[in-house]
């Protein structure tokens, strides 16, 4: 994928939003690429919204700061659909022509006709994926549902290579350097670390549930 790719995250808090933005935009830059990642959240309570914006590019990034209109949408929890919690109306808004939506849920969604036939003339992909439940059954822990959404993403655009993802998991989770956005999203870390005796069991676990959920979306494009 050539170009810039501009990627908004959204979804609530606690779900590592924050998190995955930043392991995206690491492996991005492993994969030679150049990254820039921006995390928006309001106030720091598990169930509030939250938004995440990535841009990844073959090119130097001058545009910082959120995205507004996106190449990729990743819904985290579907009452950012359903319930509006998102900072972002309607959750698809600015999506560019040809666009990909991933979707963490158990079930396809019905939209209303008029976001039905908005999607459909943008010409979008849209994506429904049982992140939560992959995360429990492949990494044995819910925390680990925003890997499944990027494995649906790497699934859906192939935005980075696995090789990339796995070494930026190793940055994040056994590097010497501790990466903190907030003080949530440092609690969030030391939590999912707890879940597992060794680092290179968490690891190789989240590794297993990026591959299952992008073999999920590449091998039926839901």
């Amino acid at each position: 994928m050539s170009g810039q790719t501009a990627i908004r995250m959204s979804g609530l808090g606690g779900q590592g939003v924050v998190t995955a933005a930043h392991i995206i935009g690491s492996a991005a830059v492993i994969d030679g690429k150049n990254a820039v990642v921006n995390p928006f959240f309001g106030a720091e309570k598990r169930l509030a919204p939250a938004e995440s914006y990535v841009r990844i590019s073959t090119e130097e990034i001058w545009d910082t700061g959120e995205v507004l209109y996106p190449n990729i949408i990743l819904i985290f929890h579907p009452d950012v659909i359903l319930k509006g919690k998102s900072y972002t109306m309607p959750f698809f808004s600015g999506l560019r022509k040809g666009g990909v939506i991933v979707v963490n849920s158990e079930r396809t969604i019905t939209f209303e006709p008029d976001e039905r036939s908005m999607l459909e003339e943008m010409g979008a992909s849209v994506h429904f994926v049982p992140a939560t439940s992959i995360a429990k059954n492949v990494g044995g822990t819910e925390l680990a549902a925003n890997m499944a959404m990027l494995g649906g993403l790497i699934g859906a655009s192939e935005i980075v290579s696995m090789a990339a993802m796995e070494e930026a998991l190793t940055e994040r989770f056994a590097g010497t350097k501790k990466f903190v956005a907030s003080g949530t999203t440092a609690a969030l870390d030391d939590q999912i670390r707890k879940q597992y005796d060794k680092t290179e069991k968490l690891i190789s676990s989240n590794m297993n549930v990026l591959r299952a959920s992008a073999e999920l979306v590449a091998g039926r494009g839901i």
